[in-house]
């Protein structure tokens, strides 16, 4: 039965959970609280002084895409001359692949000569100078090593026209003059001073780094990102420890972009070009010739016209001769087209040359847009890309059908030719009847005409490619040039002082947690409560003295008023008799180094106090400490009172003059069997004897758990006082006190818990200054320094 109440006490500790009791365990660490918050927000604090901030810009571009929003405003005007619509549709996603391409990223690296950087060095952080420009490097000429390699230099001014080289020590390397050349690793450079007021104690920084991780760094920070899964506006942005880099960065990248797509959309037309003023030097040689023929023929044989008929006939010939003509024209530009096919395989191709077979126009322009489809794949995707690989093979098959496409139109196109030269026969026969001299000029002019034509149609070409490439017009229209808002996005300083805050607060509460789980001590009369049934005589607080003996008549400190509680509890706990013989205590415990000597010593003290005759008795014979704990030298007691008949009382009691009215009995020497001396009769004359003396004796056992010498002698006790040492028994040691209780192996047994905190909220409130109906501050406390109330 008692072992099943003894369980539902245990249940009840295990599953019971009291806010206020466990908030009391944290809120009394509450200066190492206060330090933990103190240390982190000051750490924050001084991270955020000195910590480099990161800064974000950013700026938005709209993609212009012909076939949503129809021909733009500037190719309006020359939409007549059949020079619009022949550009690619632009892909958004293909265009954020772009945007973030080396290729591009580098020549904005280059333009900003953002591969050079300057510095300043604090005392303890260095800054990076990019608005003030104190100093600047310039290479007359540069190495092949440039772009490949790290370089740093240290400089320090000596005077305007001087610096010293030095190194990462501060220690002058050399002297050099401003603006004179220098050779080095890295090619010819110069460095000039750019300001008038200088410090001899700033120390400058001029980084060089490698041009691929400058583009690696600017292209991992770079993010590209539509503003709408529906929409061609895209948001770009950086960030940089300088706002003002990221946004001229951000600036340059665009118009680096927008330069490299009116590159790539006037390629088609600067080889139509090219195409068209190649075919136009041979035709005015042509046309030349045939002029100057006219001109000698007209001269050598004084022709000056031709007769009506003969006009007929050369008009109905000229009708002819511009059908025979546009059949040319298609199968020179055919062939020209065919010669650049064979020529350059994965090239564009001009498609505004003024071929009206719509058909091979419409697979020109497919076969240019895959071209510059997988151009601009080529600049993130490795030869190797699946993706690639593809498109080569569609351009490929593309071209070879595009050549044996071209090669059938020229078929046809010639067939046609034959078809009207057919036709000139007829008319040849017709030019018989005209004498041989008109006939002769009709052939000379039908050529002139036809060369000319031919010269004139090329010319028109020319200006329309011409003008096509002076309307060429960006991909990206700018809508918010690059800005930043000023704020730094990292480090966030709300962020890291909640941080702060919340480490300062978690790491003691944390540290205070995995103590108390993995504390198994004894701390309070409520665990005692808890784990036993045993009657609880009191607590004694920790005595903040180095004095053995804690209780004299003045003194009004927490542990002599607790031993004083316990004086009286004794009244309560000594079961009454009707005899004369004084009442015989027992103190003991679980372990030792409980303190039962401590409190053998005080409560005998404090009984003795009270007007009453006390013994104190030393019965530990294995582990003497009474004499030890008074310290006084080793003398004669209870063995020697046994073991020598000789031997009497009076040899063995002694007094200390710091406690009138208490004799003491020490233990004596330590004997080899302490159990059978315990056993002998002398032991029941010995208790016979000092019952009949004294009011109470205190007697000083061993404790139960290692020896059986106090159960032995346990029947001579009225009371036993258990002494439980706080903050030192484990809780599973209390078994040993609840079993001997319930077997009642000890008589009137009761629990003292000694050397509580009486600053801690554990309990059910006792142990907090023991004023016992005095008030707190009627209890003396010892006074401590400042440094010493901080830390207890």
């Amino acid at each position: 039965m008692r072992n099943l109440h003894k369980d539902n006490f245990l249940d009840k500790e295990t599953s019971s959970f009291n806010l206020k009791e466990e908030m009391g365990r944290y809120i009394y660490h509450w200066k190492w609280f206060l330090l933990s918050l103190i240390i982190f927000y000051s750490g924050s604090f001084f991270y955020l002084k000195y910590s480099t901030p990161i800064y974000e810009a950013s700026s938005t571009i709209m993609i212009k895409d012909n076939q949503k929003s129809g021909i733009s405003d500037e190719l309006k005007a020359v939409s007549d001359l059949g020079i619009v619509g022949t550009g690619s549709v632009n892909n958004t996603d293909n265009e954020i692949v772009v945007l973030k391409s080396r290729k591009i990223i580098s020549k904005a690296i280059d333009s900003l000569n953002f591969k050079v950087s300057y510095f300043i060095q604090g005392r303890i952080k260095t800054s990076e100078i990019y608005n003030r420009k104190d100093l600047k490097i310039s290479f007359e000429e540069k190495s092949n090593y440039f772009n490949k390699i790290d370089s740093t230099l240290y400089l320090r001014v000596k005077n305007n026209k001087e610096y010293y080289n030095i190194d990462q020590d501060n220690n002058i390397i050399s002297t050099n003059y401003f603006n004179n050349i220098i050779n080095s690793n890295l090619g010819k450079y110069k460095i000039e001073l750019m300001f008038d007021k200088y410090s001899i104690d700033d120390i400058y920084i001029i980084k060089i780094t490698n041009k691929s991780r400058v583009i690696d760094s600017y292209r991992s920070r770079l993010n590209v990102k539509p503003v709408s899964t529906s929409s061609s506006v895209l948001e770009l942005s950086i960030s940089d420890k300088t706002k003002e880099k990221a946004k001229d960065f951000l600036d340059e990248l665009i118009r680096q972009y927008n330069i490299d797509a009116v590159n790539d959309k006037n390629e088609v037309s600067k080889k139509t070009k090219d195409f068209i003023e190649e075919r136009l030097k041979k035709v005015y040689k042509d046309l030349i010739y045939i002029e100057d023929t006219v001109e000698t023929f007209k001269l050598s044989n004084n022709i000056t016209g031709i007769s009506n008929e003969s006009e007929l006939i050369l008009e109905e010939s000229k009708l002819k001769n511009n059908k025979l003509l546009d059949l040319k024209i298609q199968i020179n530009l055919a062939k020209g087209v065919l010669s650049s096919l064979k020529k350059n395989k994965l090239e564009t191709l001009p498609p505004n040359i003024g071929l009206k077979n719509e058909s091979i126009v419409d697979v020109i322009i497919n076969f240019n847009n895959l071209i510059h489809e997988k151009n601009e794949l080529e600049i993130s995707a490795g030869k190797e890309n699946p993706i690639l690989k593809k498109y080569n093979e569609n351009i490929i098959l593309q071209r070879n059908n595009l050549l044996k496409s071209i090669e059938n139109l020229i078929k046809v196109y010639q067939l046609e030719t034959n078809e009207i030269q057919k036709e000139f026969k007829k008319l040849n026969s017709k030019l018989s009847s005209i004498p041989s001299l008109e006939r002769n000029f009709i052939d000379i002019e039908r050529q002139r005409i036809i060369i000319s034509e031919l010269y004139s149609y090329l010319l028109k070409k020319k200006e329309e490619t011409a003008i096509s490439l002076a309307v060429t017009v960006s991909n990206a229209k700018i809508i918010d040039v690059a800005h930043s808002n000023g704020y730094s996005i990292s480090p966030n300083r709300q962020r890291i002082y909640m941080i702060a805050i919340t480490l300062g607060l978690l790491i003691p509460f944390s540290i205070i947690y995995v103590i108390n789980f993995l504390d198994t001590k004894i701390h309070s009369r409520k665990e005692i409560d808890e784990l036993t049934t045993i009657p609880f005589a009191g607590d004694i607080p920790h005595s903040e003295t180095k004095e053995k003996i804690v209780i004299s008549k003045s003194s009004r400190s927490s542990t002599a008023e607790a031993f004083r509680l316990i004086r009286t509890n004794l009244d309560f706990i000594i079961p009454k008799s009707e005899d004369n013989f004084g009442k015989t205590i027992f103190i003991t415990s679980t372990t030792s180094g409980e303190g039962k000597s401590f409190v053998s010593i005080n409560l005998a003290a404090a009984l003795s106090l009270s007007g009453k005759k006390v013994l104190l008795m030393g019965m530990d014979l294995r582990a003497p400490k009474v004499t030890e704990y008074l310290g006084i030298p080793e003398r004669k007691g209870i063995t020697n009172y046994i073991t020598n008949d000789n031997v009497t009382l009076d040899d063995i009691k002694f007094t200390i003059p710091s406690i009138r009215g208490l004799d003491i009995i020490a233990s004596g020497v330590i004997p080899p069997n302490p159990a059978e001396l315990l056993l002998s009769d002398k032991i029941k004359e010995l208790f016979k004897i000092v019952k009949s003396d004294y009011d109470y004796i205190i007697v000083d056992t061993a404790p139960v758990n290692l020896v059986t010498d106090t159960l032995l002698i346990s029947k001579y006790a009225d009371t036993v006082l258990y002494v439980t040492r706080a903050n030192y028994l484990d809780k599973r040691m209390l078994n040993v006190a609840q079993k001997i209780y319930e077997e009642k192996k000890l008589p009137n047994m009761a629990i003292v818990l000694n050397d509580t905190n009486m600053k801690k909220g554990y309990g059910y409130g006792y142990g907090y200054g023991y004023g016992y109906g005095y008030g707190y501050g009627y209890v003396e406390q010892e006074k401590k320094p400042w440094y010493k109330k901080i830390l207890s």
